[in-house]
């Protein structure tokens, strides 16, 4: 552009534009001065800076030009004004003053913009702390109040999701999500649906992936090792029970409970050595580390000494241990006990009372079976998880033996057995089809 014909090439060669840069300020000058859905086209634009216009643009355009440089239309298209003899001023003064005001104004229209795209921190924080609320109170309720909640949390978390461009607030929401998932996975499993617990896990997991949270990844991979193995994929879980100790960032807790997972799965296989040495290798995690998830929320999330016994009590059933099992149960049995009323896990308690009983099955003494197992009709039918109904179909299976057949309390017990489970959640809310795989 040489020998400036407008002010209004001047200003667009101070600017150093070209013409994507010129349409692009145009635009958004004309949303602010209200004037939707106008552009300019580089033909015009190219008339416009040569000065080779008959007529000035209507008013709209006018207005909007006017919005961009400060300038009034008709100086714009006028000749720009001479340079100025002074020394005090230098000739761009006007216009650097008009570029000065434009800017101001852009930057406070703009910082308007970005705090509307953002969500209150106090939300956050309340939704963070649904979250853990749920999480500490997840064995004291039944599955079914648990997925509704977090099913509702899980849908608040996106919805704010969707309000803020914010990274830092994403990336939170993203974790509250993903809480809510694994919860929903969970709770999901709990109630017999084994397919869906096992899809909700994943999609845990991916939320972990996005927010670049490892635990949740690997609580999310533990779940989905759990559903494996209960599903008659051992070795699949196996593998998913290792992907997930892999991952960086998890304390002692996270690691005890993913060993434990595989202990299980190794007991499902039948591989008394490899099962053995990842149970002593789950109670050796002592390195003082910890990790945001399975400390800092814990609740359903975490996984105490008292579950720790309880699913390693199953491991040795698994590989025939019973003596063992009968100890390990039992001390999980007595820890549960010693905590506050409030902190005792209904579903911990119910499980180790029927690997015990189980136990005490594996070395013919029915009668103390029985005593074990007045515990276990205690629990409500809400909370008859999935797990325990496993554990209770084990023993069904255990007193059909040839040296119990017949025998009145045997008989009495596989009653009480079939009947605990058809009172169950899963039955009564016909999700327990899943549960076909691990019953008789």
């Amino acid at each position: 552009m040489d020998d400036p014909a407008t002010l209004l090439r001047v200003l667009v060669q101070q600017r150093h534009w070209r013409y994507r840069d010129f349409v692009t300020a145009f635009e958004r000058a004309a949303a602010q001065a209200g004037v939707h859905g106008m552009s300019v086209s580089e033909a015009q634009f190219r008339r416009w800076t040569s000065g080779r216009i008959k007529t000035m643009p209507g008013p709209d355009t006018c207005r909007v030009l006017e919005q961009l440089f400060d300038v009034e239309a008709a100086a714009l298209f006028g000749p720009p004004p001479a340079p100025s003899t002074s020394t005090s001023a230098p000739p761009t003064a006007y216009n650097l003053e008009s570029e000065i005001a434009m800017t101001a104004r852009d930057a406070a229209n703009e910082a308007g913009a970005a705090a509307a795209q953002s969500v209150s921190d106090t939300t956050i924080d309340q939704l963070r702390e649904d979250a853990l609320s749920l999480a500490r109170s997840y064995g004291a309720a039944s599955a079914f109040e648990v997925f509704r909640r977090a099913r509702v949390l899980r849908s608040e978390a996106e919805h704010q999701r969707g309000l803020t461009k914010v990274p830092v607030q994403q990336q939170d929401l993203l974790i509250v999500a993903g809480q809510a998932c694994a919860l929903l996975s969970t709770a999901a499993f709990d109630l017999g649906a084994l397919d869906d617990s096992a899809r909700l896990a994943r999609s845990a997991a991916l939320y972990g992936e996005m927010a670049r949270f490892d635990p949740l990844r690997a609580y999310a991979t533990g779940s989905l090792a759990i559903c494996a193995y209960f599903t008659g994929r051992p070795s699949e879980a196996v593998r998913h029970a290792r992907s997930a100790l892999a991952y960086a960032g998890l304390g002692d807790m996270a690691r005890r409970r993913l060993l434990s997972i595989e202990a299980r799965a190794h007991g499902h296989l039948g591989d008394r050595e490899r099962a053995t040495r990842a149970l002593v290798a789950s109670t050796c995690q002592d390195s003082g580390e910890r990790d945001a998830l399975h400390d800092d929320v814990g609740g359903e999330f975490a996984f105490n000494e008292e579950r720790l016994l309880m699913s390693n009590g199953t491991t040795a059933l698994l590989v025939g241990d019973g003596a063992g099992a009968e100890v390990t149960a039992q001390r999980a049995l007595d820890l549960v006990a010693s905590r506050p009323p409030a902190r005792q896990s209904v579903s911990v308690r119910g499980k180790a009372a029927a690997d015990l009983a189980a136990a005490q099955v594996l070395r013919g003494d029915l009668d103390a079976a029985a005593a074990t197992l007045e515990t276990v009709w205690l629990i409500p039918a809400e909370q008859r998880v999935a797990g325990l109904l496993e554990r209770t179909g084990g023993l069904r299976r255990a007193l059909t033996a040839p040296a119990f057949r017949g025998t009145r309390v045997a008989v009495s017990l596989g009653e009480q057995i079939e009947e605990f489970g058809r009172l169950s959640a899963p039955r009564q809310l016909g999700t327990g089809s899943g549960l076909l795989a691990i019953e008789p």
